[in-house]
């Protein structure tokens, strides 16, 4: 049973990271095709990645207008990832 709830813990923090991923990725690519921000699709995927992004906005200077922060999210969620695997599997 520790073997399973173990694999069963560790897929779901790996789903987790992976969703984070997937929405910062969606959104660059908006962000790209520059869509209409009030359409509902557009604007839950801007409400969930809003949060996730927004303490990484200013630790670089935007530079010719680039937006580095969901670059600076995917690195920190990905060292996260790695650190929570590590300590608890």
């Amino acid at each position: 049973m520790g073997a399973s709830l173990s694999y069963s813990l560790h897929w779901i923090v790996n789903t987790i990271f992976d969703l984070i991923y997937l929405l910062i990725i969606v959104r660059v690519l908006l962000s790209w095709l520059r869509p209409d921000p009030y359409a509902p699709g557009i604007r839950l995927i801007y409400q969930l990645t809003e949060p996730l992004l927004a303490p990484f906005r200013g630790l670089l200077p935007m530079g010719a207008g680039l937006d580095f922060s969901p670059l600076i999210a995917l690195l920190f969620f990905q060292l996260l990832r790695r650190l929570l695997l590590s300590l608890f599997f």
